[in-house]
């Protein structure tokens, strides 16, 4: 038996009116999805414990298996793992993202986050900015770390956690009352804007058309993390694809395979061939019983607030990812058991996570019902299933 999540990260979303009232997960063309809803069962689950913020860290621990109550010490540190960062147990991780602030302003305190992302930049061209910031800012207290994309990591030694505002719950507001109350961070964040706002990169990116990536924005500060093997709690051999390190980072921490797939970024554009051949090739040929897809699409098209490119997202899930999975198991000969769900909605309305249920989708190889069949939130919620404790749905994929 071979068992499969995959994950659409940020996929669920409230009633939209230019969708006729619909969710992006409703309105979407899901032909697959609601082929294996009609075969499977749907309902809703709990991933966000009541308390919790809602965000991707605390929400995949969950649908892992971990309650995030009793394992989760803080986004970064989670991060930390997937580059390799060699945290001590006095350390503070910090994420670190290059995100574009308004430059109308003359005060760096007037302006405005217009982009968490900054145009999702490259790695590469972001690894450049991020080593002029460390050239002018780091020190023996403050060590800066090359994550993906717009996302890096901070060390801080001997440092505190101390509560920090994620830039996507701010979007288009200004970031005055947001900022570090530490002054130490609230200074290299102000630094970072003088040594990035006039950099040849960001120069070239605003005549592409481009958001400049021109500050610094810390936030998701935790400890060490302390996870134990996957493989204990589950009894079978896992692996992680995914291309952020978050998710990297948590398979590091529970002692899965993380799987590199070339041209996987988190974006729209990603290489959805890839990671679809990359889970059947680990589960048919490489010995492996379990393994966990991860898309950062949605949940990206969600904090842009594009109706349209999360709709996308959607499909390209449907598509280009289960499709190809469920007919390649299938093929092989493989009995599998697959949950299909997102970790937490990230609504179009309000650009960032919320913590409202989520819809999942558990489908059999072996029992196939004949129904008709659709997944989505409304159907989901219609259904009467619920799963109160999120941390339970692997127990009820693997048949524990």
């Amino acid at each position: 038996m071979k068992y499969l999540v995959i994950l659409g990260d940020g996929m669920a979303d409230r009633p939209i009116d230019v969708l006729g009232g619909k969710t992006p997960l409703e309105y979407a063309s899901t032909p697959k999805m609601d082929e294996l809803a009609s075969k499977g069962e749907i309902g809703m689950v709990h991933t966000i414990p009541d308390g919790m913020k809602p965000g991707s860290d605390t929400a995949n621990l969950s649908v892992l298996g971990y309650d995030p109550k009793k394992y989760y010490s803080g986004r970064s540190p989670l991060e930390a793992l997937s580059i390799g960062v060699p945290m001590k147990d006095s350390d503070i991780a910090l994420r670190c993202n290059i995100v574009t602030l308004s430059e109308e302003e003359d005060d760096y305190e007037a302006r405005t986050i217009i982009d968490h992302s900054s145009s999702e930049i490259e790695t590469e061209e972001c690894a450049i900015l991020l080593e002029a910031v460390r050239k002018e800012l780091e020190t023996e207290e403050f060590k800066f770390y090359v994550g993906t994309s717009y996302r890096h990591c901070l060390i801080w030694d001997k440092g505190e956690v101390v509560d920090l505002v994620p830039p996507h719950d701010v979007l288009g507001q200004n970031i005055a009352d947001k900022l570090p109350e530490n002054e130490k961070l609230r200074e290299m964040m102000k630094r970072s804007y003088d040594i990035l706002a006039n950099h040849p990169i960001n120069i070239e990116r605003k005549k592409k058309g481009l958001n400049p990536a021109n500050s610094c924005w810390f936030w998701g500060a935790g400890t060490k993390p302390s996870l134990y093997p996957f493989e204990e709690r589950a009894h079978v051999k896992g692996a992680m694809i995914s291309a952020v390190d978050l998710l990297k980072g948590i398979a590091v921490g529970t002692s899965m395979k993380v799987i590199e797939v070339e041209g996987a970024n988190g974006g729209l554009d990603t290489n959805y061939e890839g990671k679809a051949q990359a889970a059947l090739d680990v589960l048919t040929k490489d010995g492996y019983d379990f393994v966990y897809v991860h898309l950062e699409g949605p949940d990206e098209m969600g904090h842009q607030g594009s109706v349209e490119k999360k709709v996308k997202a959607i499909e390209y899930l449907d598509e280009k990812i289960i499709r190809p999975i469920v007919e390649g198991l299938e093929a092989a000969g493989e009995d599998f058991r697959m949950v299909i769900l997102p970790d937490h909605p990230t609504p179009i309305c309000i650009r960032t996570h919320s913590a409202e249920e989520v819809p999942y989708l558990l489908y059999d190889s072996r029992k196939q019902r004949k129904k008709i069949g659709y997944y989505n939130e409304r159907e989901a919620e219609a259904s009467g299933n619920l799963i109160e404790e999120g941390h339970k749905l692997i127990e009820y994929l693997l048949e524990m």
